[in-house]
């Protein structure tokens, strides 16, 4: 009876205390990283006098150094903690984001953005490793969705900030599109520095537990992974593990890695290509005139999704499963790009963005959680964690160019391209399913035996998360 208080008080405290704070992290991380498409649709091309061609590339340039800062960031994670080393980068790419709001030309753009991408890229994998560190691997899919729920609310909050933002010009001499990338800057910095106040480094460190809340939440830890509390990866005694490129090694020849995180590169294809272009694919659509109240419209969409995502991680870790679950939350938005890209009917379309954002959206903080729930040992870890969304991330590549002006207002090819990625992300998935269950059926049969004690994922007694 004691131990389930104990349970009940240690995660209300993290829960409350720390998810919040990451949450407000990651959705600055979505604002400042899809406000760009907001600013395009009222005069960011026009005022810079560039081409729809210069415009994608400096989306691109993003994606490039985003997709290159993973890894090593997760690397430096530990020695500097993540106390530390999240708000940093959050404080950093707030103040390059404002920068946006003050080029003048293309080569400012591309070359903002560049920075931009360095410093936003290790954040998602650095929070992931973070959250690893203090729940359970039954837990972190709920943690993980919440917190992933603040990029759909970035979708929403965006449109009506943008909205809002743009009415301000012409004020100071710039036009209305360069104070969402001002004021959204600001706005990061500020959740930089609240970051750094509130965010514990460990559970044994953490100021808002009790000495006997401290105890217990790093005994909870030493049984999460199944293995004994002598294992050598536990993950409170990762804080003492030493780096080895044997391990980082493990990480990157992992098979269950690639398979999550080309299904994953498939489903970020679509979220990138949606967080992009949803404001001038509505624009499009012509349910209004006025591209102002287009902002407005891509609201909804996100809206719908948000406590769809909630709920569908709250099954994933009540029911322990992770890849199953995303069979059946893909096919929702399969069938969105499916008929979104064969039907004309404007209100059938907007229909299926919201089916779109419902299926994608859902289906990350399974994706997310399924690779660091089957990895033990830091840096295998983090190296996994960095290496998936590196991966992943590349779908921003596919995206920035699946949408061109010249295709719209139907954009029939950008949806088909997204809809066969997605095809194969729900292939992907099921092949990783029967994968863990190989695993988990040779751990029984005897095949791991010689990994006993290890305290890694080989051991017998660690098991496959389905």
């Amino acid at each position: 009876m004691k131990e389930a208080i104990l349970t009940r008080r240690v995660l209300l405290k993290m829960d409350t205390r720390i998810l919040p704070v990451l949450s407000l992290l990651f959705l600055c991380s979505f604002l400042d990283r899809t406000n760009v498409g907001n600013a395009k649709i009222i005069g960011l091309e026009k005022d810079l006098n560039i081409s729809n061609l210069q415009y994608n590339q400096g989306l691109a340039v993003f994606y490039a150094t985003y997709i290159a800062s993973e890894l090593p960031s997760n690397l430096v994670l530990k020695k500097v903690t993540p106390k530390i080393w999240l708000p940093l980068l959050t404080v950093s790419w707030g103040i390059i984001t404002m920068c946006l709001g003050f080029v003048r030309s293309f080569g400012s753009f591309f070359a903002v953005r560049a920075l931009l991408g360095i410093a936003e890229g290790g954040l998602l994998p650095g929070m992931v490793l973070y959250l690893s560190g203090l729940y359970t691997r039954q837990e972190m899919a709920l943690r993980i969705g919440i917190f992933y729920t603040a990029a759909s609310l970035s979708g929403a909050f965006g449109g009506l900030l943008a909205r809002g933002l743009s009415a301000i010009a012409p004020r100071g001499g710039l036009e209305g599109w360069r104070w969402i990338f001002i004021i959204e800057g600001l706005i990061t910095v500020v959740a930089g520095g609240i970051a750094h106040l509130l965010l514990p480094t460990s559970v044994a460190t953490a100021s808002f537990f009790a000495d006997e809340e401290k105890e217990f939440a790093t005994r909870r830890l030493e049984g999460s992974t199944g293995l004994s509390s002598s294992g050598r990866f536990n993950p409170v005694h990762e804080r003492e593990e030493r780096f080895r490129w044997s391990e980082v090694r493990r990480g990157v020849l992992n098979v269950q890695v690639w398979l999550s995180a080309t299904a994953y590169f498939a489903i970020l294809s679509g979220l990138y290509s949606f967080g992009l272009f949803l404001p001038t694919i509505i624009n499009d659509l012509k349910i209004t005139t006025d591209p102002n109240q287009s902002q407005l419209w891509s609201v909804i969409p996100y809206a719908v999704a948000t406590p769809v995502t909630v709920l569908i991680a709250f099954m994933s870790d009540h029911l322990k499963l992770r890849g199953v679950v995303m069979l059946f939350t893909l096919p929702i938005a399969i069938v969105g790009y499916a008929v979104i890209a064969n039907v004309k009917d404007p209100h059938v379309r907007f229909g299926m963005t919201c089916l779109m954002a419902i299926g994608m959206y859902s289906s990350v903080p399974c994706v997310l959680g399924w690779n660091s729930n089957n990895s033990a040992g830091h840096y295998k870890r983090a190296t996994t964690s960095a290496l998936q969304l590196a991966i992943a991330n590349c779908g921003g590549f596919v995206a920035t160019f699946s949408y061109p002006n010249t295709d719209g207002p139907l954009y029939h090819k950008g949806h088909t391209i997204i809809l066969g990625l997605l095809v194969y992300a729900w292939f992907a998935v099921l092949t990783n399913v029967l994968w863990c269950m190989k695993i988990n059926k040779d751990k029984v049969n005897g095949e791991y035996d010689e990994y006993k004690g290890s305290g890694d994922d080989r051991d017998p007694s660690f098991k496959m998360i389905l």
